[in-house]
């Protein structure tokens, strides 16, 4: 496994670096955390800088090494997150680009790009989170269209997105056999008569996240990405640059996050705590660790034409816990200034209790590493 870098590779990580110099002074400040309308203008501005800079594409229409120099460069320059549109460039953008029609990919790639339109996925359900093929909301055909009723939970994003990757179970689950062939694909459009957002309000107080409602939306049978019921393969594609590449730049976000709390100990005084200094130790190997496994996992899609492969499971389970792990440090550093949410590092702690949940949880991921890559048979 190679885990260099070519000539042509580190020529766009420095021109990227020449470019992040120049463009990040221009940035307006960054508006609250809370306020997501004013969070998807500033995201979408931002991707429309990197759109006019070239950069726009590099989530899907680039090598997986180059995605991965990308991440780590915008990551380090301190530049702003995919943040409000992190479904459309990093979810819903490479699952069309790898599996839409030539129509699709012109309709809904170019505007994600531009920073001109925002997606949400629409996965979960109350009672099908990460048992994914146990969904039930329903979708029939009705001549040119679907015809969409249920509900879904835990949406990103969705208050100010303007198209949802939805699934929807088009066979019922007692005639799907197995249930996950039942499900299928859709792009739907947030306004579309019928559709009901409501926000979800955080422990950290920020409404990311809602429940949507969809009673009898209509949405056009061209909008189905994939075959009816082959929607499953497509999620397939969907997760696994979720699982894959979607958190290189958090890993890059932690290590020097890491580098700040173990200054801070040093200077109120924790650093003198032995099991403190050999936690944050630890936590240094763990990172440096993950990183090598990105570095792996993008170097197999590389050879494996783009898409990343299991090993994304491997890094999901294992970065869900180090980044909890690395947030209960900072507590430790902190002190009682832990419970103060203006503190630094205390919002960020909340939201890491997410991370053994979304995306997959923690026992969705044990599960695919023992029958994927261990061979181990399934349970009864």
């Amino acid at each position: 496994m190679d885990l260099t870098y070519t000539e042509q590779e580190e020529a766009f990580r420095a021109g990227l670096r020449e470019w992040l110099a120049t463009a990040l002074p221009k940035l307006p400040p960054a508006p609250s955390p809370r306020n997501w309308p004013a969070r998807r203008a500033y995201d979408t501005g931002w991707q429309r800088m990197l759109f006019d800079a070239g950069y726009g594409q590099v989530h899907w229409d680039a090598s997986p090494t180059q995605r991965l120099i990308f991440l780590e460069e915008t990551e380090k320059a301190g530049a702003p997150y995919v943040g409000a549109n992190f479904v459309g460039l990093l979810h819903a953008g490479p699952t069309i680009a790898g599996e839409g029609t030539p129509e699709q990919r012109e309709r809904w790639l170019p505007p994600v790009l531009r920073g001109e339109e925002v997606w949400c996925q629409g996965f979960s359900e109350p009672d099908a989170g990460s048992d994914l093929a146990s969904l039930r909301t329903r979708a029939w055909r009705d001549g040119d269209h679907y015809v969409v009723r249920g509900s879904k939970i835990w949406t990103s994003h969705a208050e100010v997105a303007d198209w949802c990757e939805l699934l929807v179970r088009t066979t019922p689950v007692s005639e799907a056999v197995p249930k996950h062939r039942g499900i299928t694909w859709l792009a739907l459009p947030m306004d579309a008569p019928g559709v009901t957002v409501r926000p979800l309000r955080t422990l950290a107080g920020s409404t990311e996240f809602a429940e949507v409602f969809l009673d009898d939306v209509r949405v056009p049978v061209a909008n189905r990405v994939g075959e009816q019921d082959d929607g499953w393969r497509v999620t397939m594609v969907t997760l696994s640059y979720e699982r894959g590449t979607a958190f290189v730049g958090e890993v890059v976000a932690c290590r020097r996050v890491l580098g700040k709390i173990a200054r801070e100990a040093r200077a109120n005084g924790r650093w003198d705590d032995v099991a403190l200094r050999r936690r944050l130790g630890r936590l240094a190997a763990e990172f440096s660790a993950l990183w090598r496994l990105t570095q792996g996992n993008v170097s197999e899609a590389q050879r494996s034409g783009g898409v990343p492969g299991v090993g994304g499971s491997v890094f999901k389970l294992r970065y869900s816990h180090a980044r909890q792990e690395l947030y209960d440090a900072a507590a430790q550093v902190l002190g009682a200034g832990a419970l103060d949410l203006e503190r630094p590092w205390a919002l960020e702690r909340l939201s890491s209790l997410s991370y053994t949940i979304a995306a997959g949880t923690s026992q969705i991921q044990q599960n695919i590493v023992a029958e994927r890559i261990l061979g181990l048979p399934k349970g009864r």
